[in-house]
Order: C-alpha cells, then structure tokens, then sequence
C-alpha cells in the first residue's frame, strides 16, 4: 500500500542522458528533487515536461532505491516494446510488451525450440550486482577473448537499465550482450525465464561462459528465509537441470560488521546447505586460507572445492577499477569479497 505522499507532481528543469535511463531534476512545490526516467516505460523527458513522481524510496529514506522515479509524462504514451507478444510488469499500470527470444515471432524460436540442454557450459550464480566487475575481470585474466553474457533476474532492480556497472563493462567489452528474465526489463534480449535464458546464452549468443546476478537492490529482512538473495539456490539447481555447469559465487566479507555475513554470508550457507540440491563446483580464494573462519565454514559443504590464486586479477582490479564497491566498501577495504567474485570468474573460464 502506497505511503499518503507517494505519489507527487512537478516539472522537469534538468535532463542528463545516459545509455536508457534519464537522470532529471524537478521542481516540485519549489522543491528540486533527484528523479530517474526510464524512455522505454514512459518516453523520454525533456525540460518543462510536467511529470508524476512515485517518491515512495525516498520517503521510505531506502538506500540503493533511494530515487523519485518518474511514473508518466504528461501527453504521452508508451510501452516496452512496439514488437512481441510477452507482457512484463504485468497487470500493473506500467505493464508492457517485449519481444522474446523465444515465442513465435521471434528470429531465434526454432533456435530455442530445438535446444534441450545447455552441457558443459559454465554458469556462475551469485547474490549480489556487486559481483559482476569482478567476476569478470577474474574470467577475463585467464580467458581475455572469452564472450560474457550477462543475465539478469528480477530479484532487485527491474531494469537494466539502472545499473551504471553494466553499461561500463559493456563499453570495455567484459561483457558481450545481457539478457533480462523474468520482469527484468531492457536487455540485449528478453527471455519468460531463467531456463529459456541459459539456453539464449549458449546457443544464440554463443557466449563461453554465463553469470546470472539480480540488478542494484537486493532485498534481506534480517532473517535467513526473507531475501530475495537465495535465488542463487534457485538458479544453481536450474543450471544443473539443463546439465551445464553450476558455479557458486561466494559472499564473504573480512570487513562486514553485521556478524550473519562476515566471513562467509549466512546466506551463502543456505543456499549451498539447503537449497542446492547436487553438488555445485564453489572456487574459493587462496586468500581466504587466512581466515580460520572461513575455512571452518567451507570445510561443511558438501560441493566440489577448489581452491584458486586470485593475487594476480586482484591487482588488475585495482588498477582497472578501483571504484567499484560492495556495500559502499572498496576492493581495499574488504578484499575478500572482491577475492571471491574473481575466484568464480576465473574458475568459470577456465571451463569454458
């Protein structure tokens, strides 16, 4: 149920542009506030467009979704896509089409109508958007031509468009093409589900290698059951399904100060204890041999451990992207984090 002040009118003064998403400033009762504008939900704005707000983030004072966000543009229409016949975001008032790689229409059906497995093809899973530059830089050191693709759920952020990280590491070519699943909106493709996806990955992007990450904002309550982390479980058993290779991307943290998740997340060990349901290879960091914790922690799970030399991509991701952070932390201020995203990486690589 929406807050009393969640909805707000007023009048775009500033516009910046970026790759689908605008950042725009307006005035609202002579207030200016921060907004963000997505052209394909609503049109792009321009300066004097009277604009409504949805503000309920920022009055809920939410941090990764602390932004206005502009709900319709006065004396315009628009939907997702002008092609398909797949609704996302549906039967809500912003619902629209997309074209599917995989119903009728589409130029790749017949591609994904005869796909039935996706074997011997790695796939990383993780919990966190924070984990995808790394990730990447890890693949990269070992297999620097090696194609990347990107697939995004709809555990956080529904568009890709909201993620900067992603736009980067497309322009430094670490990521090929991106797929949205699900209600994730604004990929390269669009895919029902994380199962037609993977199969796109493989066989119409003809990537080496996937990683499935939710968008900026994940969702925890404080609780081991409540947050939309534990997807990764979910999409490591569908990896599994379609006999291609299940990577686990570890959160660890040397720097966390909430106990549940230092060292190894709490949550981590759900999904690899409880969730999983046949053995994951989980690439740890000969970094991490450090923390007792750690290594106790690991010693419980019954996947396929490796141990692997990060030292090298670690100095290349302070040197290539030394403002990347997880939780508002850097690669110096919590390394093991970043350790661990690299270890997938390059484990990942080195299967593909």
């Amino acid at each position: 149920m929406f807050l009393e002040s969640s909805l707000k009118i007023g009048w775009v003064e500033q516009v910046t542009d970026f790759h689908s998403r605008q950042e725009i400033v307006v005035n609202v009762h002579n207030d200016k506030v921060q907004a963000v504008n997505y052209p394909d939900l609503t049109g792009p704005c321009a300066v004097g467009d009277q604009v409504t707000l949805n503000t309920t983030a920022v009055d809920l004072k939410l941090g990764t979704g602390g932004w206005h966000y502009v709900l319709a543009i006065y004396g315009q229409e628009r939907s997702l896509s002008k092609q398909g016949h797949i609704m996302k975001l549906r039967y809500t008032p912003l619902q629209g089409r997309v074209l599917s790689v995989e119903e009728e229409i589409s130029p790749y059906h017949e591609i994904l109508k005869k796909a039935g497995t996706t074997a011997d093809f790695p796939t990383a899973v993780g919990s966190l958007h924070s984990m995808l530059t790394p990730f990447t830089i890890g693949f990269k050191s070992v297999f620097p031509e090696g194609r990347i693709v990107y697939l995004m759920s709809d555990g956080a952020a529904l568009p890709i468009a909201f993620s900067k990280t992603v736009d980067i590491l497309k322009k430094e070519r670490l990521i090929e093409q991106t797929i949205t699943f699900g209600h994730a909106f604004g990929g390269d493709l669009e895919a029902v589900n994380v199962y037609s996806a993977l199969l796109a990955a493989k066989y119409v992007c003809q990537a080496d290698a996937a990683v499935i990450l939710m968008g900026p904002g994940v969702v925890g309550t404080g609780t081991k059951w409540g947050t939309t982390g534990l997807e990764q479980g979910e999409y490591l058993n569908a990896v599994t399904v379609l006999k291609g290779i299940p990577i686990a991307i570890l959160r660890m943290s040397e720097a966390e100060e909430r106990t549940r998740h230092r060292w190894l997340s709490h949550h981590t060990l759900t999904v690899l204890q409880e969730i999983t349901y046949s053995p994951c290879y989980v690439p740890l960091p000969n970094y991490a041999k450090n923390f007792e914790d750690v290594v106790n922690a690991v010693g419980s799970l019954e996947h396929n451990i490796t141990w692997v030399d990060t030292d090298r991509a670690f100095l290349q991701l302070l040197k290539e992207h030394s403002n990347v952070t997880t939780m508002g932390r850097s690669p110096k201020e919590d390394p093991l984090f970043f350790h661990a995203a690299l270890a997938a990486g390059i484990s990942a690589a080195q299967f593909g």
